[in-house]
């Protein structure tokens, strides 16, 4: 069997050395920031997406490699190893092999056919498999033994059947080519409950449907399997096309694997009777409940896969930069929470208005938002989009009207996860002395000003911009949105005087209790000056210090390029341009005709090769680079602020604020997402929604279709397609995970807004078959 290096090189197009070279660098405690940018000479040029992949093939290769000693050992212990069993053994490339070679070796509760051996039936099931021509009965009667617990013929036949339902069952080759089979031609069958069709109206579309198990996409997969969990639709796996004749078949591949045939022999009825309950309690019942395993994990690093996707667009979203802002944290019965930060995020003022229903005090909120901007000049309104929001935003508007002098700009933002950091731990840290309430203005504000900064302090997967999320492997799921944060946070860089340890927790290479000696050490002695300075913190060694050094950015220093991505390791290539030039570190900095004609092959070493030479001249020539676009924000349509404003053909702007693999929603200012469908993306194909449209993009869309009961809208970004055409595709289910307006749910939950709804949770089995119950079973596992 190919090594584990060469396995993985294969996965991800690069040669075993240069994968091997970043296991050992991972192995001694290097994060992937760290190896992508800085040992691009150790590895060959991994990038950082490889490297994630590096980093998942290595975690689940090795995790085989350890279930194939336990299995060996195992086997071994019984005393059943034998040369070819072993061979099969450590040929097996995935676990699924693997678990169906150790099946019949694995200890486990006394089965039937267990008990029937240890009675001594074994010899019948086998003479009735080898001569068909003998009658099951008379051959039986030889074996009835009262002492034995066999009491009669149907005993002694009911036992020998267990025995070669068990035998035929635990076979590797037939269970592997069964689930070939399955794979290729199966289908997903979903059926609705009875009287379950009004409560499940939003899985309509799922009611009667049939989809191949091989090609069904991610997100239809995710919400068929939300339904069933919901107790809505009952799934089953049917062989083919044509359930009836796909049983048959599968009889007929067992039959065939097992080497009986129906001839007419006197025992060929019993062991056709006995294929038949083979295939029919133990391979597709087993094969069903593997295969719906498979394809659920499928699609749950798909979801995954777009999950962090959308968290990386929404991370490197575009910064409004150093300016002072006020945020507004829109509410009605309990009144808009404000909050003025400056320029450095530095909370100013506080204070609650009540403009709305029902104390209507729009003058006086006026009066009190005028006098915040002309004390503080306030240079921008961050609007949360939750409610209340469009009539906050028409209050923002004409406060800039009556304002003579200094008009701020006012810009609409997710206030995704706002109450989640709100009632954190690390807010209380932040803000021990302010009210729970103003801190989610605070958080709107900031993450205006630095979405990075601000989004860093609350949990991914409560930003909301995943695709049922609360449905997919939790441990898998904050494991690689950890991941995308990290690469973010590093991709910008840090400022390391200014940073929250929240943030410089994301730093490659620190932890979070270094991050707060970090901060605890600035705030005893000063901002740091230089770099190194940074190992007088508490638990930062010189290991830390490595990885996280050429991420952290130092100000208006004693070292210039502490400001830049340059590595302090890689200082000596600087100062040798310095010596040969005769030039100083500040004078060669930004001066791109001087950088652009130094020949970087006469500056490589042993140490430093051409790519971190070719780095370190683009980084003096745009030091401390920021790889985010420039900002610019959504105009909403005025007049439109509800579902109920909406009417087709009208053509909006918006902000992306999700994208699925079925399309991209958009934020249009009426308090509910609308959908573009992939195919409405654009009028070329579009396999993957990401390639036309990322999250926080600002779009024109058509309105295409309102469905009010339903609360859908239907958009366009082909804006010469006509209302009533036909429509490109399917609408999906609102993804459950998320409220109206795109918000995740737990934080409308946690504002008391919309009490959160169950994921599955107190629904009844749809069906009391042991099918429908060992479904149920495996799916919440």
């Amino acid at each position: 069997m190919p090594s584990i290096e060469q396995r993985i090189a294969k996965d991800i197009a690069a040669r075993p050395e240069q994968v091997a070279a970043a296991v050992e660098l991972i192995d001694g405690g290097a994060t992937v920031p760290f190896i992508a940018r800085y040992r691009k000479e150790v590895t060959g040029g991994l990038d950082d997406t490889q490297l994630r992949t590096l980093e998942e093939r290595l975690r689940y290769l090795r995790e085989l490699e350890d279930r194939r000693g336990t299995i060996l050992a195992s086997i071994e212990e019984q005393g059943k190893l034998h040369d070819d069993l072993k061979a099969d053994l450590l040929a097996a490339d995935t676990k699924a092999r693997l678990e169906d070679l150790y099946l019949p070796y694995k200890p486990r509760r006394r089965t039937k056919a267990q008990i029937a051996r240890e009675a001594g039936l074994e010899p019948l099931a086998e003479t009735l498999r080898q001569d068909p021509s003998q009658t099951p009965e008379a051959v039986a009667g030889k074996f009835i033994d009262a002492d034995k617990g066999i009491a009669d013929v149907k005993a002694a036949l009911d036992g020998a059947r267990a025995i070669l339902m068990e035998t035929i069952a635990e076979d590797a080759a037939l269970v592997g080519e069964l689930r070939d089979w399955l794979w290729a031609k199966g289908q997903i069958r979903a059926k609705v409950v009875a009287g379950k069709e009004q409560a499940g109206a939003k899985f309509s579309d799922y009611f009667d449907h049939a989809e191949a198990i091989g090609k069904i996409p991610s997100h239809r997969l995710l919400a068929l399997m939300r339904a069933r969990n919901e107790g809505i639709i009952d799934l089953e796996l049917s062989p083919t096309a044509d359930p009836d004749q796909g049983h048959v078949e599968g009889e007929g591949r067992v039959a065939a694997h097992a080497g009986i045939r129906d001839q007419g022999r006197p025992a060929d009825a019993w062991l056709r009777e006995t294929v038949r309950l083979t295939w029919r309690a133990k391979l597709h019942l087993h094969l069903t409940l593997d295969l719906f395993g498979r394809v659920r994990e499928g699609a749950e690093d798909e979801a995954i896969r777009v999950f962090g996707d959308n968290l990386k667009d929404l991370l490197l979203a575009a910064p409004a930069g150093a300016r002072t802002v006020m945020g507004l944290d829109p509410g009605i019965r309990t009144g808009v929470k404000v909050a003025v930060v400056d320029a450095t995020g530095k909370l100013l003022a506080t204070t609650t208005i009540y403009p709305h229903e029902p104390r209507k005090q729009w003058k006086e909120s006026l009066a009190a938002l005028s006098t915040l901007c002309r004390e503080h000049q306030v240079d921008l309104i961050a609007i949360g989009n939750g409610t209340a929001s469009r009539e906050t935003d028409k209050l923002a508007g004409e406060l800039i009207r009556q304002l003579d002098d200094r008009k701020p700009a006012k810009i609409v933002v997710s206030e995704a996860g706002a109450s989640v950091y709100s009632a954190s731990e690390l807010a209380a840290r932040e803000f021990p002395g302010l009210d729970v309430s103003l801190r989610g203005a605070v958080s709107i504000a900031r993450r205006l000003q630095d979405p990075l900064a601000e989004l860093v302090k609350i949990e991914p997967k409560a930003i909301g911009v995943g695709q049922y999320q609360h449905d997919v492997n939790q441990v898998k799921l904050a494991r690689a949105l950890d991941s995308r944060v990290e690469d973010c946070v590093n991709a910008v860089g840090v400022d390391v005087n200014t940073a929250s340890a929240a943030l410089l927790s994301r730093v490659a290479g620190l932890s979070a209790g270094v991050a707060e000696n970090v901060v605890k050490h600035r705030d005893s002695h000063g901002r740091f000056t230089n770099r190194r300075a940074l190992l007088k913190v508490s638990r930062l060694g010189d290991k830390a210090f490595e990885q996280s050094a050429g991420f952290l950015r130092i100000l208006d220093g004693d070292q210039p390029l502490d400001a830049s991505a340059v590595h302090p390791e890689a200082y000596p290539v600087v100062e040798r341009i310095l010596a040969q030039s005769g030039r100083t570190v500040q004078s060669i900095i930004g001066d791109s005709s001087f950088l652009r004609g130094l020949q970087p092959e006469s500056l490589t070493d042993e140490r430093f090769g051409l790519p971190t030479i070719r780095d370190i001249l683009r980084e003096l020539e745009k030091p401390g680079r920021d790889p985010r676009p420039a900002f610019v924000a959504p105009s909403f349509a005025d007049g439109v602020e509800d579902l109920k404003d909406l009417k087709t053909g009208m053509v909006l702007e918006g902000r992306v604020t999700n994208v699925a693999a079925f399309g991209a929603f958009v934020d249009i200012g009426v308090h509910q997402d609308g959908l573009v469908h992939v195919s409405a993306l654009s009028h070329g194909f579009v396999k993957d929604p990401r390639d036309a449209v990322k999250a926080g993009d600002i779009v024109k869309v058509k309105v295409m279709e309102v469905d009010l009961p339903r609360k859908r809208i239907g958009l366009s970004m082909r804006l010469d397609d006509e209302p009533g055409q036909a429509k490109p595709g399917k609408a999906q289910p609102q993804d459950g995970n998320r409220a109206r307006g795109g918000k995740p749910r737990q934080d409308n939950a946690s504002r008391g807004k919309n009490p959160p709804r169950q994921n599955g949770g107190g629904s009844t089995s749809p069906a009391n078959s042991a099918f429908a119950d060992a479904m149920a079973r495996a799916l919440k596992r």
